[in-house]
């Protein structure tokens, strides 16, 4: 098969995931359910029609909707005040950023439409919805990029994969409103940039990074712990640069500190948004002081957030244990598996190892800082979602150890594998939205019952409740 041959065969897989994607966008959730949600929406209409950072009004309207009615939210944003004597407000306001122009054109539809223009009706909430579903179709598009170039072939594939069996899916189309498809994208995208970059560390493409990196944590805060992987990169880059030099002397050093100079100007200025939204909201320019006293720095949930059956990632969510099998696979091989690839990894097989590594100890990080956190639990959410920004990461491991060539009974063994997967991530899916399993904790063999077992017959009935009562897939009761 020719080159032009093979890059046609990427197009159309880019293409086909594109075309499933919009066919499936009746499957959005087009409204808000939980505080975390409301947060988030409620910046932009504080920003866009208030002008202020005063919360109470957008808290109201979603209390007196339904979805701000629980006690747990009415103590702690209807009746609590932050240290400014505020209304808290624990979101950060990247997502707002990211949702802008998508609820700049549900208040266009609203008009268009005689809605109320308020921006808080169904127009404005199902634009910043479909915006999320968006962000997360780009976080795989990027996934499979960044697979490309490491380990060559289409990408596509393992990015599909971890878009049906991680929590992604779920964030993209159930609950969209959280910020988990925006974080995401913004990993990926800061992953994407640094492995174009990397090679010279240019002045626009650190500029690009740095504009990236800013964009980290105003999403989520605890993404900013994807800058360590790049950072360790670029001083790898300079130490080699200075040690490979004739003359080592102050001149030598003069590049590789503008550089890093103007990465973290970059960064910071790009920041600066955040600050000061910390700042009229809190009264300081960090976030507010009920957040720090909800870790615990020594990590003491570092295991629990992976194997506790109270959200641990590798029990809700199997297929990252085997990403990241595949990531430690790929940092013991040496880039083996990358050598099959057709067409080859832009990459060269000597870095594969570092690579590897750096996202290693980027997944590390996360699962420090996740088991930090005094709520790791996350209660009442689907999976632990905290991970879902290790996307991109998740689609480099599986694709990793994804076997290639002609052995097709491995192959076989590894299509029926992701399907097994897949379909656990789809059966936990619907118990969770049927309210048919206990949503704080996993019950294996309960769960494994009814979704092998039981889902397989009752699968049609739930497509359809889904399309057709929509809301019906949220209030039934526990059985």
């Amino acid at each position: 098969m020719t080159g032009p041959s093979r890059l046609d065969g990427h197009a159309r897989a880019v293409w086909l995931l594109i075309l499933v994607f919009v066919l499936s966008l009746p499957a959005v959730t087009t409204r808000i359910n939980a505080s975390d949600e409301i947060q988030f929406f409620s910046w932009l209409h504080s920003w866009t029609f208030d002008r202020d950072v005063d919360f109470e009004n957008e808290y109201r309207y979603f209390h007196d909707a339904g979805p701000g009615r629980t006690p747990g939210f009415i103590s702690t944003f209807l009746e609590d005040t932050n240290e400014a004597g505020r209304r808290p407000n624990f979101a950060p306001i990247g997502s707002a950023i990211l949702w802008m122009p998508f609820y700049a054109a549900g208040h266009l539809a609203a008009g268009l439409s005689g809605a109320l223009t308020d921006g808080l009706g169904r127009p404005y909430v199902a634009a910043v919805a479909y915006g999320s579903a968006v962000y997360g179709l780009l976080a795989l598009l990027l996934s499979a990029s960044i697979v490309r170039r490491l380990l060559g072939g289409s990408g596509i594939g393992p990015a599909a994969i971890v878009w049906a069996g991680t929590p992604l899916i779920f964030y993209m189309y159930v609950a969209p409103a959280f910020a988990h498809a925006t974080s995401a994208f913004a990993v990926a995208l800061f992953l994407w940039i640094w492995l174009r970059i990397r090679d010279r560390w240019s002045m626009p493409g650190v500029v690009a990074l740095g504009l990236a990196a800013a964009l980290l944590p105003m999403v989520r805060e605890q993404d900013a712990f994807f800058v360590l992987g790049p950072a360790l990169d670029f001083a790898r880059f300079t130490w080699r640069h200075v040690r490979g030099a004739n003359a080592p002397t102050a001149s030598i050093w003069r590049r590789p500190l503008l550089t890093a100079a103007v990465g973290i100007a970059t960064a910071g200025l790009a920041y600066l948004p955040q600050l000061a939204a910390y700042q009229a909201l809190n009264g300081h320019p960090t976030p507010t002081d009920k957040v720090a006293r909800k870790m615990t720095w020594s990590s003491p949930h570092f295991f629990d957030v992976l194997i506790s059956p109270q959200h641990g990632l590798f029990l809700w969510t199997p297929l990252a244990a085997v990403a990241i099998a595949g990531l430690i696979w790929l940092l013991v091989s040496g880039g083996r598996r990358a050598h099959a690839a057709s067409p080859p990894p832009t990459i060269h097989a000597s870095d594969l190892r570092w690579i590897a590594g750096l996202m290693l100890v980027m997944t590390l990080l996360q699962i420090y800082v996740s088991g930090s956190v005094e709520s790791w639990t996350v209660a009442g959410a689907f999976g632990q979602r905290r991970f879902v920004a290790l996307t991109p990461v998740l689609a480099v491991g599986l694709a990793a150890c994804w076997p290639t060539g002609r052995r097709r009974v491995l192959r076989a063994l590894a299509v029926a594998t992701a399907a097994l997967l897949i379909w656990w991530n789809v059966g936990l899916m619907a118990q969770f939205g049927l309210h048919i399993m206990d949503r704080q904790r996993l019950e294996i063999a309960g769960n494994a019952r009814v979704t092998f077992v039981d889902l397989p017959r009752l699968l049609p009935s739930i497509v359809v409740r889904y399309v057709v009562d929509r809301e019906s897939f949220y209030g039934l009761p526990r059985e």
